[in-house]
This record gives structure tokens, C-alpha cells and sequence, in this order.
């Protein structure tokens, strides 16, 4: 690689806030909020709104969308439209 160009890659630590779910990598990434991690050190922390710990394919729990449901909802709110 080309000296100079590339940004700094180090550990940082990305923590999942909807599992409380944090795992320490590597990462060319950037933040001004630090953490203690488990080995006494200090690294960046990220926060990220979804991971594997908490996304529905990789935890198996799958939301059920009732799009019939909402259709029929629609329709007695506001009634079917005819064709013109």
C-alpha cells in the first residue's frame, strides 16, 4: 500500500444499542466517545442502531406484517374506491 494516503486503521469498539450488544474490531472509522473494554484499555466507541445481535434474520425473530389487515383498516376508515 501507498504510504500517507490511507486512514489510521485501529480497534475500536462498536456497541449495539438496541441489544447492549458491544464487540471490540478493527476499523478505519472515527469517534469522539471512548470505553473501558474488558482488557483494561481504552478504544473509540461507535454506536450503530442495529448488529447482528439484535437484526430479526440473523436472532430468528421475524416480525409479522398484517398488510391484509391494514387494507381492510384503510378501506372501513375510508372507504372503498370505485372505479370510475
Amino acid at each position: 500500500m501507498k504510504s500517507g494516503i490511507h486512514p489510521e486503521y485501529r480497534p475500536v469498539v462498536f456497541r449495539d444499542r438496541a441489544a447492549g450488544f458491544a464487540f471490540l474490531t478493527h476499523s478505519t472509522t472515527t469517534s469522539e466517545k471512548t470505553i473501558e473494554w474488558d482488557d483494561g484499555n481504552t478504544y473509540p466507541l461507535v454506536d450503530v442502531e442495529i448488529s447482528a445481535a439484535s437484526h430479526p434474520f440473523y436472532t430468528g425473530n421475524t416480525r409479522v406484517v398484517d398488510t391484509a389487515g391494514r387494507v381492510e383498516r384503510f378501506e372501513r376508515r375510508y372507504g372503498k374506491r370505485g372505479k370510475n
